[in-house]
């Protein structure tokens, strides 16, 4: 019988491997899970284990923010010492994270087979450090489970051996179906925010280029006060705490109409998501999850590693100047919701834990 360990460190990570973790616990297969604490905290961490009703992580590195180079050494080294300590068969790495990277390399490194969870996504943006870390790993992994068969073809182009890649969906389905339910069981999110089903918007920012930079923070920022005031719409700004803080550090003032709030557990962005009528984003695994829940996103990037969204009308990129923000949300508002999702049915974790069964 396989042993598996997957190794993840941040909360996208966590959703997406849930299905593969109950995958595994349904066949008795024995695994482990080690989390880098690339963006951990103890709170957010510890809601989402208990709302995904999943066990907490055998191993807790808490490496914790640093320097690019500095945290990927720090978690190949100790993810290492565990690898030679556990002996697992496989290490399975979600997405194109630090931690991702690290435990590829880590695992490669000791002889110990590496499995990519979506693999193949490009957004061909060298510019991006997931970027980087997405081609690494593909090229360095003995099974590459990639969502689509667009994500297929371009790890194809790069000369892949193709015994070694197989088109399974992706995990965020699986996620979405399954915790969908256990939201509407513990959680009211429209009570608590005194919201209306399709009468908000949702939005997030959270990559560098677009909250770091102080000049398109505040294109950024100028985009969604215009969508207020413009579209005379509630907003709802999940906003990360680094988000936050440099909103601050800018002094760049919001519309009445924009209500931050904390980061919330996943069940209850999940809700927010679902009864939104718009989601505005820099998130990729939003996106995903947009097409998925039917909700049309505008995308606040100049590029996308899941142009299947694209593709199928659910999603437009917008970057960041304010008033392409506002025409493609005008755009997408009143967007009929009758795409179907190029992610796949549900199943994705369940075919995973096959495949590495053979």
């Amino acid at each position: 019988m396989v042993k598996i360990c997957l190794v993840l460190g941040t909360r996208p990570e966590i959703i997406k491997v849930s299905s593969i973790i109950r995958a595994c616990e349904k066949k008795s297969i024995e695994y482990f899970l080690i989390h880098t604490g690339q963006h951990y905290d103890k709170n957010m961490d510890g809601i989402f284990f208990e709302q995904l009703q999943l066990k907490d992580p055998k191993y807790n590195l808490k490496i914790g923010s640093c320097s690019p180079g500095k945290q990927i050494a720090l978690m190949i080294e100790k993810i290492e010492e565990i690898l030679v300590q556990e002996c697992p068969d496989v290490v399975l790495v979600q997405g194109d994270t630090n931690s991702v990277l690290a435990g590829a390399l880590a695992a490669n490194k000791n002889n110990i087979k590496v499995g990519h969870i979506e693999a193949g996504l490009r957004s061909y943006d060298k510019k991006m450090p997931e970027e980087h870390n997405r081609v690494v790993v593909d090229h360095i992994s003995d099974f590459l489970f990639a969502p689509t068969v667009d994500a297929a073809q371009n790890i194809d182009k790069e000369g892949i051996d193709k015994k070694k890649v197989f088109v399974v969906g992706n995990t965020a389905v699986d996620a979405v179906f399954q915790n969908s339910t256990i939201a509407k069981e513990f959680v009211d999110v429209l009570t608590k925010f005194n919201l209306k089903n399709n009468e908000y918007i949702v939005t997030t920012a959270h990559r560098p280029a677009n909250v770091d930079d102080s000049s398109n923070l505040k294109k950024l920022i100028d985009g969604l006060n215009a969508v207020a005031n413009e579209l005379k719409i509630q907003i709802i700004f999940a906003v990360h705490l680094r988000t936050k803080k440099r909103i601050e550090e800018n002094n760049l003032k919001l519309h009445e109409s924009i209500k931050m709030i904390d980061p919330v557990g996943y069940l209850e962005f999940l809700q927010l998501m679902e009864n939104a009528k718009v989601i505005i984003t820099d998130s990729g695994g939003i996106q995903e999850e947009a097409s998925i829940l039917k909700v049309p996103c505008v995308t606040i990037r100049e590029n996308t590693e899941r142009p299947e969204t694209i593709a199928i009308g659910c999603n437009v990129l917008a970057g960041i100047d304010p008033d392409k923000i506002v025409a493609c949300t005008k755009t997408m508002i009143n967007k009929a919701r009758d795409w179907s999702s190029p992610y796949g049915d549900g199943t994705a974790g369940e075919k995973i834990v096959e495949l590495l069964l053979k």
